[in-house]
């Protein structure tokens, strides 16, 4: 069976957006985290709350290309930014003073991608 890649046509323009970014800035970061939405669902990074409060330091920036969950606390403030958060974690992020950021956004941003870190 061939593989199709993703029918949602917001994440495909995301991966291309991603992939431009990343040719006309000539930074890897980007089409790094192209190639990991373009992966199956199954195969995306999950990460929970608990992690990220574990693996970060204060006001740091990290992206997750992939989903992150509810479990856990999170305890410092943080600039995150991910492909789908849980309801939940929205919750926890807002209370905790972390600033949620979309994917292309922080592109534009920060478009050298220096200091941001992958998380999951």
């Amino acid at each position: 069976m061939k593989r199709t890649g993703s029918t949602n046509p917001m994440l495909k323009d995301l991966i291309m957006e991603l992939k431009k970014r990343s040719n006309d800035q000539s930074v890897s970061l980007w089409k790094r985290i192209a190639l990991d939405l373009e992966k199956p669902t199954r195969q995306r990074r999950i990460v929970n709350l608990s992690g990220i409060n574990r693996h970060t330091k204060e006001n740091e920036t990290i992206i997750v290309p992939g989903k992150v969950l509810g479990s856990g606390i999170l305890n410092h403030k943080l600039v995150i930014s991910a492909y789908q958060f849980s309801e939940q974690a929205l919750d926890k992020l807002e209370k905790s003073g972390a600033k949620i950021v979309p994917l292309l956004e922080l592109s534009k941003e920060k478009p050298d991608g220096k200091k941001i870190r992958i998380i999951g």
